[in-house]
């Protein structure tokens, strides 16, 4: 997870057609934050202080003394980084990795997800004043040099504010959040002393300089923008930068002789480029050290490993399980008689399948075989995964509506759907700001309620929503609006038909993957008013701010997509959290529930339209989880007469075309945690502001929900230096998040990590960051210090 904040920025959100999402926020570690509101006093169950995380982390944690020296451990990435500057647009998960190999990161998270100072390069750093201006002292560690022999110093770190300060756009910078309010840096009483002055203050200040950068980097617009991308002119990591091969998909990290600290174990660490789809066919041919995988995978090596234990090679295993299974001795004789008959065609047809079902049994037990020498360790990411709904127009413009979609919906179920089949803990996240563990952890889910058909009716109702509504006409509709209105939906209707005939569709859903729970024939749609940018009920639209902007958008966009590839949902059971909802998530006194009638006559309407909302998901191959809670959510949806038009998209397009622009209604993605609520959350939550052109200015608020008092909230938690006060501003942010029903945490994302047995101090690591000094093979009992060459 990163561990640097992002910047404030905008974003015009506007119809298709137009430019995209531009941001000037990174997304490096931006986090979802939302709490709620009752009266604000007491309606959070309490601070995560001293809370556990939900889950342990799974890394085979182990002494130096028992780490082999030397050896190569092959690590899979999505892909190779297509940048080293992790401060540029388009840095990703695979330039985290390289850069926290080699270079410096003066705080680290623990496995609690709290900013802990890193020794390797700070003998201390303290608020040393706060007036006139607040006064950051880092004593530098004596020791901590780069690559080039050249002492860490106060000039990478002024060269590093200059560079991401935001007053020189000739930099393309992704992100400054906290650089700007910097008003000099300077040098102590020695070289190992740097002062950081701020212009105001600033809570977050751990967050800042990390990963830090040589002046080399930072000095200059060009090296900056272009220099980094491919190399690092030095570094200051346990590891350097080696051999890069981008034909065979391979970065290659070695050994830093110059390293202070606790030297490598590994002689060198590989990355490679390996998609997903791709991974469990990798590591049963033995290519792969450590990898994430998802469900799918998990569940093969688990199935590997009951094998050997059950004492059964993998010939037996894929007769039992494998290509063989299906294979009985009646089956067997009759191939056997096919084969040799005196059909010579069909006994060649016959021979040739044969040879491939025992070359078919023969790979799937080598495969069992190799899979048997991995683990998979597991944990819960430092991620969860939210119901957002765009309250921009439509509907869920009506908060009333929006609290209603957020009570019928069964957050505990849907964790334990994704979760309990995987042996991890399936508590839905109390708390949209911080995750169980963290220290501004407080579940303030009961300022909205938990879930509740009835109080979910209710709400509808009082907003107008009732059952046959969509029958209804608006008062003063006369006759000859009516024939107009039948008129224009004949010459629908011949234009669908006419469309159907010629594509020679039938009674199915169309191509475009759209369907309306409750039809009968999804294919076949009533044309509805379009709903979001474009929409006769936008407002919205996007305009090209300056090319920082779309560089920054990209790279936020790039981390929500890339958060939503992982493992496979199974469907399971799960039991509904008791409700202890508080006032203000209800419907006024007096409304009452609809009767309980059957789900395919309860639809709600209003002024002769139905109550219809579209659900925009990903239709690619690692997007299985969403799909399946999406699927969940429906059907929940349906039980209180809220229909559901569904519709799937490419991963390519889902999270830019959709999300980010506003066109849909509900949709389903992730948000990465952080430790620094105060500055990485608030442009999530940022009211949108009216531009004076009459389009929406959002930043990173996708929903299109907040208010001017979370916004106040956010600003007095960054800019206060008193820890304690901070926290409870922050859980007074996310109560009136809860309250404002923009977005509803659903569950913790599952981390599933497939690693030789062998492989210590790797795995799940939950919230913390690698130690990538101590991650090697474990010693043998017969080579006493000696690394698998690997």
């Amino acid at each position: 997870m990163s561990q640097v904040g992002a910047p404030r920025g905008r974003t015009w959100s506007g119809p298709s057609g137009s430019p995209r999402s531009r941001t000037l926020r990174s997304v490096a570690t931006l986090t979802s934050a939302v709490l709620a509101v009752t009266v604000l006093a007491g309606c959070s169950s309490g601070a995560g202080d001293d809370a556990a995380p939900a889950a342990a982390q799974d890394n085979a944690p182990t002494a130096r003394g028992l780490v082999g020296d030397g050896g190569t451990l092959r690590w899979a990435v999505d892909s190779l980084p297509t940048t080293l500057n992790a401060f540029q647009a388009d840095a990703d998960a695979a330039t985290g990795r390289v850069t926290g190999a080699v270079l410096p990161a003066l705080y680290t998270l623990d496995e609690r997800g709290r900013p802990r100072l890193n020794p390797d390069y700070l003998e201390s750093a303290e608020v040393v004043g706060t007036e006139p201006r607040q006064v950051v002292l880092y004593k530098l560690n004596q020791q901590a040099v780069w690559s080039d022999g050249r002492e860490i110093g106060a000039a990478d770190f002024v060269a590093q504010w200059r560079a991401l300060s935001g007053r020189d756009t000739a930099y393309w910078t992704a992100r400054n959040a906290g650089y700007e309010r910097i008003e000099k840096i300077e040098k102590g009483r020695n070289d190992l002393e740097v002062r950081v002055t701020f212009a105001k203050p600033y809570a977050d200040w751990r967050s800042l300089f990390t990963p830090l950068y040589p002046k080399e980097v930072m000095g200059s617009p060009n090296a900056f923008n272009d220099g980094a991308r491919t190399t690092l002119k030095s570094t200051a990591g346990p590891f350097l930068l080696g051999k890069t091969d981008r034909k065979d998909g391979s970065l290659t990290l070695v050994r830093n002789p110059r390293w202070w600290g606790s030297p490598a174990k590994l002689d060198s660490l590989v990355l490679r480029a390996v998609p997903r789809t791709d991974r469990e066919a990798a590591l049963a041919a033995g290519t792969l050290d450590l990898a994430e995988v998802d469900r799918a995978t998990a569940d093969r090596i688990a199935l590997a490993l009951k094998d050997a234990g059950a004492g059964r090679a993998g010939a037996q295993a894929a007769r039992l399980h494998g290509p063989g299974s299906a294979v009985t001795p009646g089956k067997a004789l009759k191939s056997w008689a096919l084969a040799h008959g005196e059909d010579e065609e069909l006994a060649a047809e016959v021979r040739a399948a044969r040879a491939e079902n025992k070359a078919a049994a023969a790979r799937y037990a080598r495969a069992q075989d190799t899979l048997s020498g991995y683990v998979v360790r597991k944990s819960l990411e430092p991620a969860y995964t939210q119901l957002s709904l765009n309250g921009e127009s439509g509907p869920l413009a009506d908060e009333r509506v929006r609290r209603a979609v957020a009570r019928a919906i069964d957050r505990r179920e849907l964790a334990e759907s994704v979760l309990k089949p995987l042996g991890l803990p399936a508590e839905p996240p109390g708390s949209h700001l911080a995750l169980a563990g963290q220290a501004a952890y407080a579940d303030s889910s009961d300022a909205l309620g938990g879930q509740d058909t009835k109080e979910a009716r209710a709400l509808l109702a009082d907003a107008g929503w009732v059952p046959g509504g969509a029958q209804q006409k608006p008062a003063g509709t006369g006759a000859g609006a009516e024939r107009a209105e039948k008129k224009e939906t004949d010459a629908k209707k011949k234009e669908t038909d006419a469309k159907k005939k010629a594509e020679g569709a039938e009674d199915t859903a169309s191509d475009d993957g759209l369907y309306i729970v409750g039809d009968d024939k999804p294919g076949e749609l009533r044309a509805a008013p379009r709903i979001g940018p474009g929409g006769p009920e936008s407002g919205t639209r996007v305009l090209a701010p300056a090319p920082a902007a779309a560089r920054e958008s990209a790279a936020l966009l790039a981390r929500a997509e890339a958060l939503d590839t992982g493992a496979r949902a199974a469907a399971g059971p799960g039991n509904a959290k008791p409700d202890k909802g508080v006032a203000g998530a209800y419907a006024p006194m007096g409304s009452a529930a609809p009767a309980a009638v059957p789900a395919a006559s309860q639809a709600l309407g209003k002024d002769g339209k139905p109550l219809s909302l579209r659900f925009v998901l990903p239709s690619g191959p690692g997007s299985e989880t969403l799909r399946a809670v999406g699927d969940r959510i429906v059907r929940m949806l349906d039980a209180v007469g809220i229909r559901t038009e569904v519709t799937k998209v490419s991963d390519e397009s889902f999270f830019k075309d959709h999300v980010a622009s506003g066109d849909y209604d509900l949709a389903l993605y992730s948000w990465p945690a952080s430790a620094f609520p105060a500055t990485d959350a608030r442009p999530i939550f940022a009211k949108p502001e009216p531009a004076s052109d009459g389009s929406l200015l959002v930043e990173q608020n996708y929903s299109r929900v907040g208010t001017d008092r979370i916004d106040q909230l956010f600003d007095q938690a960054a800019g206060t230096l008193d820890e304690e006060e901070a926290g409870d501003l922050i859980r007074q942010a996310d109560a009136r998040i809860w309250a404002a029903a923009g977005s509803l945490p659903l569950y913790q994302r599952p981390q599933l990590v497939a690693a030789r047995k062998d492989v210590v101090n790797a795995g799940a690591w939950g919230f913390a960051a690698p130690r990538y000094q101590d991650i090697g093979f474990k010693k043998s009992e017969t080579t006493k210090g000696s690394g698998s060459n690997r």
